[in-house]
């Protein structure tokens, strides 16, 4: 969908990614002076930040899986399916001991966003089709 070469990563030239079934399109950029460092996701006028170590410690987790994985996209307010992305992304067994989403109230759709730029910077495979999408790691 996105590749690695739209965009470098910063506020002024952030990476333009489409959800994995390609129905929205939004933006994300490194913000290293946030305290913590922070990725920042742009949909619309909705802002959403994670730790910026999400990406790697996301694709070093699906590099120890080895195969595929559901994303399972979720609300921070509903329940992640187990064994998602999204679970992983809110489970305390992870790197950081819990949400990667760092703004409360929009801490969740970890699933949603993360992958599509996992797979534009080449970390990541990622299918798309309109529902029940899954990835692993290159």
């Amino acid at each position: 969908m996105a590749d690695a070469s739209v965009g470098e990563g910063t506020r002024e030239s952030p990476w333009n990614l489409k959800t994995a079934p390609g129905t929205s399109e939004y933006q994300m950029w490194r913000d290293e002076t946030a305290d913590p460092p922070a990725l920042v996701c742009q949909v619309g006028s909705t802002q959403l930040k994670y730790h910026l170590r999400c990406v790697e410690d996301l694709h070093a987790m699906l590099k120890a899986r080895g195969d595929w994985m559901p994303l399972g996209a979720a609300d921070e307010q509903k329940a992640a399916v187990d064994g998602t992305v999204e679970a992983w992304g809110r489970s305390e067994g992870n790197p950081v001991g819990g949400w990667y989403g760092l703004r409360k109230g929009y801490r969740g759709r970890f699933g949603m966003y993360l992958p599509p730029l996992l797979e534009a910077l080449g970390l990541a495979e990622l299918t798309h089709d309109s529902r029940n999408n899954r990835m692993r790691a290159r």
